[in-house]
């Protein structure tokens, strides 16, 4: 049986549309042979409504700075189709709506969508189709200041702006923005210690009293 590589499964997968294990399985039902396994695909008749049922648990978080600024999580069944530049653009692209939707996750979803002509939601489930699999914009927040800087810090990125986790951190300030890199600190300390609150007095009673000494 002809070896199965990674670079097999992804041009089947771009020829196709179809999944990452659906194309696997076809490669290795007809022994690599591309045009032969994309005969198989079209036989087996690939429901797409399949996709809309399983779970997106992977995928990136994107940010952007300046006086405000957006978070956006977008989810892919796997880390393959997370590294893929077209759904990385989407992200990019969903990110900017964002900014535009102030927080709002709903008006966000209904938002146009660049290009092609399309609202964000519909965009995504015709991105499911060509790329194959299941996706979905999980959640989104916005964060503003009039006077200082929106700082924001993402760590494991893989592109600009994209990575595992995401923070925003407004200080306010008419300093010098070009000097507050406070922010970014404050952002990277955030993200590797998930705090619950700003401070004290933002911390839920319950939480604070479960945690008092007896």
């Amino acid at each position: 049986m002809a070896e199965i590589t990674a670079s097999m499964v992804k041009e089947l997968r771009e020829a196709s549309g179809a999944g990452m294990m659906d194309c696997k399985t076809a490669l290795n039902e007809n022994d690599g042979n591309m045009e032969a396994a994309i005969d198989w695909l079209r036989t087996k008749g690939l429901p797409r409504q399949r996709k809309s049922g399983r779970v997106a648990a992977d995928g990136w978080l994107v940010v952007s700075g300046g006086t405000s600024g957006a978070v956006v999580e977008v989810n892919s069944e796997t880390d393959f189709v997370a590294r893929n530049e077209t759904f990385q653009g989407m992200v990019t692209d969903i990110s900017a709506i964002a900014l535009n939707t102030g927080g709002d996750h709903d008006a966000l979803l209904a938002a146009d969508y660049p290009a092609p002509k399309s609202r964000s939601k519909p965009h995504v489930q015709e991105m499911v189709g060509t790329i194959g699999e299941n996706m979905t914009v999980r959640r989104s927040k916005t964060l503003s200041v009039s006077d200082g800087v929106v700082a924001s810090y993402m760590h494991s990125q893989v592109a600009d702006g994209l990575g595992k986790i995401g923070v925003l951190v407004a200080l306010q300030s008419t300093g010098d923005k070009e000097k507050l890199d406070a922010g970014r600190q404050l952002a990277m300390h955030v993200a590797a210690t998930n705090p619950l609150a700003v401070n004290v007095d933002s911390l839920n009673p319950v939480t604070l009293n479960a945690n008092a000494p007896c």
